[in-house]
């Protein structure tokens, strides 16, 4: 745990993330992938976009996770009246000392769940970039960083567009993952009320026996020793070859960026270590081309109505490019 003076090795921290999985789990029924897309997503330092429809345990999940760590965490329910200063903090006047100081806001956290991210302006949207990018807040000519670590996990729904704000392109790139949660299959469902008939409380985790068993140490731990995971030069080029051929394609008006290509590299490089192995292979790299990619993709509107998706878009590459041997 973060509270020790050991070193921790990195058997250690992979069973730590490992054990982070089946603690998740014993609050929510499935979704495997998204729980981890989400572990992976720690071992980079990077932020999620976790999007389903309601009802199918995003917040359950991202509860699920903060509680299995050992690590701040902070919840914001984004509306259409929420101002930057509610997110980053702001400048007060403190009428006993006569002086100004910053508060800090819920940003200043270690994991924090931007809920329905897509009900707020653009105008609150964007006080994260700097954020999720620098590891910063700044305000009034001063620089404060964040703590370490830092990641989003920002929810949305994909179908009820009234009074929402879709993410622009550039917000859209800060997020190393876009993870779907699709509704749960018959026997998950089934598990799922299941449990309820035995008394399971969403609100109340610790009943569940959901505890701490991994922090900062075990991530830091395993973060270097992902550094250390090896990458091929085929891999490499394999990486290239599935970005430049998104950008390639008449259906599609904005491919995949660089940025998208070391992001797809990184997680890469994650699941290979997290899978025991210390080099990566091109089947790392398709396995993780979807989540990836997919919200880097700008499909064009007339290849839309005749739906085309990102995931489609994705599927086609993915079946074009050759896969290095």
């Amino acid at each position: 745990m973060s509270g020790t003076e050991t070193q921790i090795g990195p058997v250690e921290a992979r069973n730590a993330l490992i054990a982070l999985r089946a603690e998740v789990g014993k609050a929510v029924v499935g979704n495997d992938a998204a729980v981890t897309g989400l572990i992976l997503a720690l071992l980079c330092r990077g932020h999620v976009l976790l999007e389903g429809v309601p009802g199918v345990a995003k917040t359950l999940l991202v509860r699920a996770l903060a509680a299995a760590l050992d690590l701040g965490t902070t919840r914001v329910q984004f509306t259409p009246d929420l101002m930057p200063g509610d997110v980053t903090g702001s400048i007060v006047y403190d009428a006993h000392s006569g002086e100004f100081s910053f508060r800090e806001g819920p940003v200043f956290t270690n994991l924090l769940l931007a809920d329905e991210i897509n009900r707020t302006p653009p105008k609150t949207q964007s006080s994260l970039l700097e954020a999720m990018e620098e590891r910063q807040v700044s305000l009034d000519g001063r620089s404060r960083p964040l703590p370490d670590p830092f990641i989003v996990i920002a929810t949305q729904n994909p179908v009820e567009y009234e009074g929402t704000y879709p993410l622009p392109e550039a917000q859209l790139d800060r997020f190393l993952l876009k993870l779907t949660m699709p509704a749960p299959g018959r026997d998950d469902e089934i598990g799922i009320l299941l449990r309820h008939a035995r008394g399971f409380d969403p609100r109340d985790l610790a009943a569940a026996g959901v505890t701490p068993v991994a922090g900062a140490a075990e991530l830091a731990a395993a973060r270097n020793a992902v550094a250390g995971v090896t990458v091929g030069p085929e891999v490499i080029g394999y990486v290239v070859d599935l970005c430049r051929a998104t950008r390639e394609l008449p259906s599609v008006r904005l491919g995949v960026s660089p940025r998208g290509a070391t992001a797809l590299l990184a997680v890469s490089r994650a699941w290979a270590w997290l899978s025991g192995r210390d080099y990566a292979t091109p089947d790392d790299v398709k396995a993780l081309a979807r989540p990836a990619l997919r919200h880097r993709l700008d499909v064009r509107p007339e290849a839309e109505l005749e739906g085309v998706t990102a995931d489609g878009v994705l599927d086609r590459v993915l079946a074009s490019v050759a896969v290095p041997r």
